[in-house]
Parts: structure tokens; C-alpha cells; sequence
């Protein structure tokens, strides 16, 4: 093997997180390689399935708020730089029992951070948007300011942005190790050996196997994602279908519009709980997997119960308190990390890259990092 010590940061993970992350380091100026196990962009890990929700309605804590505008600012600069449309608005609706966390918990962040909103009961949400037959003590937040990302379509953009700034990236060649030195890190994949200052992984479920203290604190779980042909196409478009987040007697589900003729798109949070080996799980989808989705729309969506088109297995990477961790590893500060984004992580990745870009440079100001420290379950 030969010895390369041409780069000043090696970024393992070319996924949401990663490729906006090797953008960020080339655009400043970084000397840049960014390796992935698989293709860029690839349906192994948490990335795919054509759309993800952007919100800014945000349950899980108010203080994503502020995250969640910067990406929206980072999304419409790729936009503009690489002339292709990611994001697609819709408005959102979450909604739930009135002291369920989806619903409680959207208000509250609207609140906090005066965002525009309304609030609608089981017949109002009805009335506006007759595609739904929710419980009658749902209570839902309406949103006008999100709807999706074109989740590979960023990737590729991120990408081809950042080769353009002088980085490199190289698909199917999977880190075995890497090593801190005297001078940053040693990296060794089944090609090369090469070393770096900086080191950044963004590896999703595989963050586990590469950064040993993360093993209990980031867990892959088996998700499934459908694609249904609805029977009243025009309620389920894009124009009439804002994405929703739904807190119901069956679980928590996600959905978005019939977009580009795909059909409508549905998911259940955390689906069976299924913890899993990213390399040796079975990636098959089953009759279940297509009977949880469905029992949820023929209640909640009746109108959008045609046929399935197509079932997709993705994988979630959950931590304890379903918060991310963005952070410098704790014994060698060379090495950076983002990981454990449980569900909910991809609309940040344009901002996770700024943040990653910023902790390499030793910027530690720009950003409220405080709920995403690995040192809350170091310390506890």
C-alpha cells in the first residue's frame, strides 16, 4: 500500500452529513477527501428514499429552531450554486392528543420562536384538508414553511459542489481502521493508507464501528418506508398534501404529497423497534412491514389506500435521548464526529456540515452545541 499525506481533513461518510461536509471544507479552502463504503449516493444507510421532511415546527426540543433556519438558508445557497431545485414547500402539519408530545411539543417551539402557525381540531383539519380521518382528540399545528428535501439530489449536489472546490471523493472504497499520530490521523481503507490533520466521521450506523465509545450510544434500527397509489390522486398532491408528522393509537407516522407520480409516501417512527447489524441484517421488506403502513392509512388517510407501489428498508441510528451528537471526539481532538441523528437528521445536514467545518477549524461560537455534547452520557 502506498502512504498519502496530502490531505489536511479525510471526511469517512459521503451521506447527507458528509457531503456537506466535504463541501464546506474544500469551500474554505481545506485540502479535502471524502470516502464512502458504498455509492454516492447509495439506499444502505439512512440518506434515500427520493424525499425528507424539513420543518421548522419542532417538537423533539424548541432549540433546533434556530438549526433548522440556518439549513434552510445553507439549502437555498446550494440551490443557487449548483441551479437544481432540493426543496420542495408544502407546509406541515404534526399533530396528536392535545397533551401528546408531537402536538404539545410543535406548539411549544412555534411559540417560543414566534413562529407563524395555526391550530386546528380533528373537523377543522377535515374541512381543510379532506384527505384526512384522524382521531377526534387529534389536535394538529399547521406550518406554512416546510415540506421536503430531495434527499439524493442534495447529496450529489453537495458533492459535485465540493469536487468542484478542489476536493476528492471516492465511492466504494470502505474504511477498515483509522489511527491518531503524532500529527492528526492514519486512515487505512481496502485500497490505501492515507493521513490527515483532521478527520471527520459521519458515518451513520457504521459510526459505532469506527468510534468504539459510540457502541451503546448510537444503535442502527431496521426502518420501512411505502409508496401507495392513492384513490383521490388530487388530495395527495403537492399543492393540497402539506408533509405531516401523526401521534395516533397505532404509533407515530410520517408522511409526505404524491410527488412526481411516486405515489403517496408513508412511515412509522422507529416502525418495530428493530435494532440491527447495518452489515447483517436482512434488508427484504415483509408482509408486516406493508400491513403496518397500510392499517395506518385505511384509518387515518382512507382516500390514499390504493395499491402499494414499493416498500424501501432504510435504517434510523438512534442515541438514548434521540438527540444528535456533534462533537470532538474526548480523547484526540483531531478527530470530529456527527452521529446518532435518530429519525430526524437529514434537513440539517447543509447546516451539521457548517458546524463539522467549524469544529476542524476550532470555531466552537457559531453554534449552540450544548444539546449535542457526547459528554452528557460520558458525565451522567
Amino acid at each position: 500500500m502506498s502512504l498519502n499525506y496530502d490531505y489536511d481533513v479525510i471526511v469517512v461518510g459521503v451521506g447527507g452529513m458528509g457531503s456537506a461536509t466535504v463541501y464546506q471544507l474544500a469551500s474554505r479552502g481545506f485540502r479535502v477527501l471524502g470516502l464512502d463504503r458504498y455509492n454516492i449516493p447509495n439506499r444502505m444507510g439512512s440518506s434515500h428514499g427520493i424525499s425528507k421532511i424539513i420543518r421548522l415546527a419542532y417538537h423533539e426540543d424548541p432549540s433546533y429552531v434556530p438549526l433548522v433556519r440556518r439549513s434552510y438558508e445553507l439549502w437555498h445557497q446550494l440551490e443557487q450554486l449548483v441551479g437544481e431545485k432540493l426543496y420542495v414547500q408544502t407546509g406541515t402539519i404534526r399533530g396528536g392528543p392535545e397533551q401528546g408530545p408531537m402536538f404539545s411539543g410543535s406548539l411549544k417551539a412555534c411559540r417560543i420562536h414566534q413562529l407563524p402557525h395555526e391550530i386546528l381540531d380533528s373537523n377543522d383539519l377535515k374541512r381543510r384538508f379532506p384527505s384526512y380521518s384522524v382521531p377526534r382528540d387529534t389536535m394538529a399545528v399547521v406550518q406554512s414553511e416546510g415540506g421536503f428535501l430531495l434527499s439524493e439530489k442534495c447529496i450529489s449536489s453537495y458533492v459535485f459542489a465540493a469536487v468542484e472546490s478542489g476536493a476528492h471523493v471516492k465511492g466504494r472504497e470502505p474504511v477498515f481502521s483509522w489511527e491518531p499520530t503524532e500529527h492528526g490521523v492514519r486512515v487505512e481503507t481496502d485500497r490505501e493508507i492515507y493521513s490527515a490533520k483532521h478527520l471527520v466521521i459521519t458515518a451513520g450506523p457504521w459510526m459505532s464501528s469506527l468510534i468504539s465509545r459510540l457502541s451503546e450510544l448510537t444503535k442502527p434500527e431496521k426502518q420501512v418506508v411505502g409508496w401507495f397509489s392513492p384513490l383521490a390522486p388530487d388530495l395527495f398532491s403537492v399543492e393540497k398534501f402539506p408533509v405531516f408528522g401523526l401521534e395516533v393509537p397505532q404509533g407515530r407516522f410520517y408522511g409526505f404529497p404524491n410527488f412526481d407520480g411516486r405515489g403517496f409516501k408513508v412511515g412509522c417512527y422507529n416502525h418495530f423497534k428493530e435494532q440491527v447489524d447495518p452489515d447483517r441484517f436482512d434488508r427484504d421488506v415483509s408482509p408486516a412491514d406493508d400491513e403496518l403502513l397500510r392499517n395506518f392509512i385505511g384509518d387515518c388517510f382512507p382516500a390514499g389506500l390504493g395499491s402499494t407501489l414499493a416498500l424501501q428498508t432504510c435504517l434510523f441510528t438512534n442515541t438514548p435521548d434521540g438527540h444528535f451528537i456533534l462533537d470532538r471526539h474526548p480523547d484526540y481532538p483531531q478527530v470530529s464526529m456527527a452521529a446518532g441523528f435518530s429519525g430526524h437528521g437529514f434537513k440539517f445536514a447543509s447546516v451539521v456540515g457548517d458546524i463539522m467545518a467549524d469544529l476542524v477549524e476550532g470555531k466552537d461560537d457559531n453554534y449552540d452545541l450544548h444539546l449535542f455534547k457526547l459528554s452528557r452520557f460520558l458525565n451522567g
